[in-house]
């Protein structure tokens, strides 16, 4: 029986000792729990994974308090061992810490708020541009004010109040240093002052010599300047160099707008019989360039050309104006004229250039400007001599133009009649369409001189009665008779009024076996002429170039010294001999 006690008592007693140990451990182990789960609570979370508010506060468990009546009751022969009054005091003063814990960190997930997890929303593919028709242009959104300045300059505002508040900051705090607190000059480098300081210099030194020039522009004149300059007289004072300047300044734009030369044309030849020159413009008058996607830039040459050129160059001086560059405007005039019936070319720097405008001033001609017809295309290029232009409408391409070639009868008319001055035949024509015109005054004329005719067969007068009629009503003079002298192989002129012709028939008939003849003189030796002119401009072109070439070795070597070589064999064969 005693031993049996003995037994129970050690058996109490080493349970006893295992709980009071877990208990110590249990103990010994809530803080480090506390402390992790503190930890936990405030780490930071992101606002994605944070827990609403509204969330119930985590519960810390507890293990299940013993019930007495499911707990065994001890034994009352097992001992039990009261705690220790520190061990309570430390539990108690655990779970007190824990408790405010968690109230703080419920209290701080209420103030927070309440954030819905986001979402990615899904794009409208409806909306974005069909690519497969090429990237699309941005000028509606540019337009509607997306770009605005006034958007633009708020957002400059605020990034410049942002930078101010920022610098602010950073200086008061101890941080970098702002590009605001240094001048300017110390975030120029040294390269670029050098820079800065030679454009200076430049500046200085253009400055003095635009004074410099302009006080030299006011010198006296010499004397060829003085004959030419007689409102502008030498002198001492503010006025008279002022005077001076401006005008050797105008000299001086002057001759970039006025033509090349003074005379544009050399003298007449008083052997030349055509008394009149007929100068004529060549853009959308004789030619029509145009340029296309097809076939880039390409010129027609206008229906009639050819005639007009060869009908009309046995009574005029036919002269080529046009405000076409040399460069651009030579080769056409090659093509389109290859036997030189255009006797005189000028381009555009032939021309003027006043109040914006190119000008054919004809008056630089050189030529008598009654005997002078312009036919252009443009009145404005003919507005410093109005009364000697013909306008025609610019040609545009039609093949089945013939406003050209309807012109032919009136030039001619002109020179037959030899008119003193044909400023006043052109100007009876003004403001009407002058081949119509023409023609309409010529059928009045010509039903006149059959009524006459047929008057003077009446009375049995003879022809030469009936030219002197005619040759007074056309307004004709006994000295401008001269086409009255038959030729060989021609018609009597009385006999051929007799018949009912009229003067222009006459000269009509002579022009246009003239023009045959030449015709035929082209179709017979066209080609050798060409050929001819070809080899001539070949040999001219070689021995330029040998000029060239002499003119250049001529810097390095004496005429002295390449005659030696030739001149060194006759020597030492007279030294043999």
């Amino acid at each position: 029986m005693m031993l049996s006690r003995a037994a129970a008592r050690s058996a109490a007693g080493a349970r006893a000792a295992s709980s009071g140990t877990c208990y110590a451990r249990a103990s010994r182990s809530l803080p480090a729990v506390w402390t992790r789960g503190m930890a936990k609570d405030n780490k930071q979370q992101h606002p994605r994974f944070a827990k609403p508010p509204n969330s119930a506060a985590p519960k810390t468990s507890y293990p299940p308090a013993s019930d007495p009546a499911t707990t065994p009751a001890s034994s009352p022969s097992t001992p039990v061992r009261p705690s220790a009054p520190k061990d309570s005091a430390r539990a108690h003063a655990q779970t007190e810490a824990q408790g405010a814990a968690t109230s703080r960190a419920t209290e701080r997930q209420q103030r927070q708020p309440e954030l819905e997890p986001e979402t990615e929303p899904i794009p409208d593919l409806s909306k974005l541009p069909d690519l497969t028709q090429g990237i699309p242009s941005t000028l509606e959104y540019e337009t509607a004010g997306a770009t605005n300045r006034s958007s633009l300059a708020s957002a400059e505002d605020e990034g410049a109040s942002a930078s101010e508040g920022d610098g602010g900051g950073g200086g008061g705090g101890g941080g970098g240093r702002a590009k605001g607190e240094l001048p300017a000059s110390a975030y120029i480098s040294s390269s670029e002052r050098r820079r800065q300081k030679v454009a200076n210099w430049m500046f200085s030194l253009a400055g003095l010599s635009i004074v410099g020039g302009t006080v030299y522009l006011g010198r006296d004149w010499d004397e060829d300047d003085l004959a030419k300059h007689p409102e502008v007289p030498n002198g001492w004072g503010l006025t008279l160099w002022w005077n001076r300047v401006t005008a050797r300044l105008g000299e001086t734009m002057t001759y970039y707008q006025e033509p090349a030369f003074e005379k544009l044309l050399p003298d007449p030849d008083p052997s030349f019989e055509r008394p009149y020159t007929l100068c004529i413009s060549m853009e959308d008058m004789l030619v029509h360039s145009e340029w296309t996607r097809e076939h880039g830039w390409r010129v027609a040459k206008r229906p009639g050309v050819d005639y007009f050129l060869h009908y009309l160059s046995q009574y005029y001086e036919i002269v080529l104006f046009t405000t076409v560059p040399f460069a651009i405007a030579e080769p056409l005039v090659r093509k389109l004229d290859p036997y030189h019936f255009i006797m005189w070319p000028l381009y555009r720097e032939a021309t003027k250039y006043k109040d914006g405008e190119v000008v054919k001033d004809l008056s630089y001609l050189n030529r008598d400007l009654s005997k002078v017809i312009m036919v252009d295309t443009s009145a404005q290029h003919v507005r410093d001599q109005p009364d000697n232009a013909i306008i025609l409408p610019k040609w545009t391409g039609d093949p089945k133009d013939t406003e050209l070639v309807s012109l032919v009868p009136f030039l001619e008319f002109i020179h037959t009649m030899e008119y003193d001055d044909v400023r006043k035949v052109l100007k009876s024509f003004d403001g009407n369409h002058i081949p119509t015109e023409f023609a309409r005054r010529e059928a009045i004329a010509r039903a006149a001189h059959n009524k006459r005719i047929e008057a003077s067969h009446g009375k049995g007068s003879k022809g030469a009665g009936a030219l002197g009629w005619l040759s007074s009503h056309l307004g004709l003079k006994p000295n401008n008779m001269s086409l009255m002298v038959q030729p060989g192989g021609e018609e009597n002129p009385a006999e051929a009024l007799a018949k009912g012709k009229m003067l222009q028939d006459i000269a009509r008939e002579r022009g246009i076996r003239n023009y045959l003849a030449l015709e035929e003189m082209i179709r017979t030796n066209g080609e050798k002429w060409l050929k001819e002119e070809a080899e001539a401009q070949e040999k001219l072109q070689k021995e330029a170039m040998k000029n060239m070439q002499s003119s250049f070795t001529g810097w390095f070597v004496k005429s002295g010294e390449e005659t030696k070589p030739e001149s060194a064999p006759t020597d030492g064969a007279d030294k043999k001999t």
